[in-house]
């Protein structure tokens, strides 16, 4: 079981990820989005396509941008599409 925590708080949690670049990719329906706010932030991978971003959001205090996912990858990526990945302090156990 990969579980995603910030603050004492479980972001996400499932029994299957995608590991992609040392990053543990949670399908969307592991992740508590009631946790999650989104952000207008976007960045763009060469091979992977434009991630949008969500800033963490724990009992008031809030993680920029700490989490991002690909609507639309490219190919080479397609197994991440909507997928939800974890930084800045999020911590994720495998």
């Amino acid at each position: 079981m990969s579980k995603a925590t910030w603050r004492n708080a479980t972001i996400a949690e499932s029994i299957h990820t995608e590991q992609v670049e040392g990053n543990h990719y949670f399908p969307a329906e592991s992740v508590h989005r009631d946790l999650l706010e989104l952000s207008a932030h976007t960045t763009v991978c060469g091979w992977k396509g434009t991630a949008h971003y969500f800033h963490v959001v724990v009992d008031g205090e809030k993680n920029l941008n700490a989490a991002w996912y690909y609507p639309d990858p490219k190919p080479a990526a397609a197994n991440i599409r909507n997928y939800v990945a974890f930084w800045k302090g999020v911590r994720t156990e495998a």
